[in-house]
C-alpha cells in the first residue's frame, strides 16, 4: 500500500535533535516513490546516517511526520514496528552482523525470520553468496571474515528477502572499485524489481553507474534537491510509469 500521492515514504517538515542539542535535520520534506532509486550524498556531519535512522525506523523525529507504507509510523505502536521493519532491508556502516552464526545462517535470517522451511532456504542464501563471492566461505563465522567480506554478508542479508524498501549507509565503503559496480548492479537489480532503494554515499563516481537514479543532498541537515527527486515522480517506478 502507498502512501499520499503515490508515494511509499512521506516526510513532511521532519526535524531531529539528540537531547537539547541543535537540530541535526530540519524541515526535512520528501516523497519516496516504490520502484525509485535515490542517492543520498552529503560532507561528513550533514546527517545522512541520522536521516537513514528514520527510514529504517530506529529513531523517532522530533518533530514532524512521516508515513510508510501508507501509514503514520510516528504513531505506530511499538508492538507493530518488527512487522514494520521486515519490509525494510538495511545495509549498516558496521555491518551488525550475529557473529556466532556463519555466513550462510547470517544472510538467511530475515527468510527464518519470515518463516520460510530450510528446505525452501538453502537454494536462495547460497545463489546469493555465491553472487557476492563468497559461496567458499558460507560456513565461516564474521571474527574470520575481512571488512569487505562483512559488507558483502550484510548486503546479502539485506536484500535476500527481496524488501519493499532498501537502505544503505555507505555500503560500498569497505570493497574494492570492481566488488563496489557489482553490489550496485545487485541493488540496480534489486530495484528493477520493485524495490525502492535509498544508498547514501560520498562516492560521487557511484552516482553515475544507476540510470535515471535521483540525488538528494544534505547539507547542514537541510535537504536540497538537484535532480527534481522531491518534485516530481521519477521516470522509474513511479506512478507515471
Amino acid at each position: 500500500m502507498s502512501g499520499a500521492g503515490g508515494g511509499i515514504v512521506q516526510f513532511d517538515n521532519v526535524g531531529l535533535r539528540y537531547g537539547s542539542d541543535r537540530e541535526v535535520l530540519s524541515d526535512v520534506s520528501f516523497t519516496l516513490y516504490p520502484g525509485s532509486f535515490y542517492f543520498l550524498t552529503g560532507a561528513s556531519g550533514a546527517g545522512k546516517t541520522s536521516l537513514l535512522r528514520l527510514l529504517y525506523l530506529a529513531q523517532r523525529p522530533s518533530r514532524g511526520m512521516i508515513s510508510m507504507f501508507g501509514q503514520d509510523v510516528i504513531t505506530l505502536p511499538r508492538a507493530r514496528l518488527p512487522g514494520f521493519r521486515r519490509r525494510i532491508g538495511t545495509v549498516f556502516q558496521d555491518f551488525r552482523l550475529v557473529q556466532h552464526l556463519s555466513a550462510f545462517d547470517n544472510v538467511a535470517l530475515p527468510l527464518r525470520i519470515s518463516g520460510m522451511s530450510e528446505d525452501a532456504i538453502r537454494k536462495p542464501v547460497s545463489d546469493m553468496l555465491e553472487w557476492v563471492g563468497l559461496d567458499h566461505r558460507a560456513e565461516a563465522r564474521p571474527e574470520t571474515l575481512s571488512g569487505g567480506e562483512q559488507q558483502r554478508v550484510a548486503i546479502a542479508r539485506a536484500v535476500i528477502a527481496r524488501p519493499e524498501v532498501l537502505v544503505a549507509d555507505e555500503p560500498t565503503g569497505n570493497v574494492d572499485p570492481d566488488m563496489a559496480l557489482k553490489l550496485l548492479r545487485l541493488f540496480d537489480s534489486l530495484n528493477r524489481l520493485g524495490t525502492t532503494v535509498v544508498v547514501a554515499t560520498h562516492d560521487v563516481h557511484l552516482l553515475r553507474k544507476v540510470p535515471d537514479s535521483l540525488i538528494m543532498r544534505l547539507d547542514k541537515g537541510r535537504l536540497s534537491d538537484p535532480t527534481g527527486a522531491l518534485k516530481y515522480p521519477p521516470r522509474r517506478g513511479g506512478p507515471n510509469t
